[in-house]
């Protein structure tokens, strides 16, 4: 599940990213926790680029470059996913980082969603409610009454997770590169 992708042209050669292994271990015995940390932490790091590489390639159609990932990560910087003007949060699985997501304040009562991902092999497991709930419960922290977010359309996992979650399809707020679909939801 992703919201948006924002990349530009590759400058830099690829490097290989390591990747948590996920316990084994039956469904009932696993469990979701997501807690704000900084998004320049190793795990913060490596979902952010993850996030990037999955929504690039599925835009492109094509694996992405470790360059890209750098590129886009320069283009599209994560500003104001920190207090006082947001909140960026990891989502873990029986303790491995899996998921990821921020939010950010577009105005005092308005959040924005941004950077919400599950790694591929988490999915199914409720991450992605997981991290709705606490990203909610931070954008109502930083004083928000609502939370819109854009996203494409061939990320039909991500509009769907976010119509279950009361997220209303409404017209276009920004007018993001990548942005086909915007959606919002009422906090109060």
């Amino acid at each position: 599940m992703t919201t948006h992708s924002e990349h530009r042209t590759p400058r830099s050669t690829p490097t290989p990213t390591p990747t948590p292994t996920l316990a084994p271990g039956p469904a009932v015995t696993r469990s979701w926790t997501v807690s704000p940390e900084p998004f320049t932490t190793a795990d913060a790091t490596r979902l952010r680029r993850a996030y990037y590489a999955e929504v690039a390639g599925r835009y492109w159609k094509r694996e992405v470059t470790e360059a890209e990932i750098d590129q886009g990560l320069l283009d599209f910087p994560d500003e104001g996913l920190e207090p006082p003007t947001g909140q960026f949060v990891v989502g873990r699985l029986d303790g491995a980082a899996l998921a990821c997501g921020g939010v950010r304040l577009l105005d005092a009562v308005t959040a924005e969603l941004t950077r919400v991902y599950v790694d591929g092999r988490a999915r199914g497991t409720s991450g992605g409610a997981a991290l709705l709930r606490v990203l909610e419960a931070e954008s109502r922290a930083l004083g928000a009454e609502r939370v819109r977010l854009d996203t494409r359309s061939d990320l039909v996992e991500a509009r769907a997770l976010y119509a279950r979650h009361g997220y209303a399809e409404i017209p276009a707020y920004n007018s993001g590169p990548y942005a086909e679909h915007w959606f919002e939801k009422r906090l109060v």
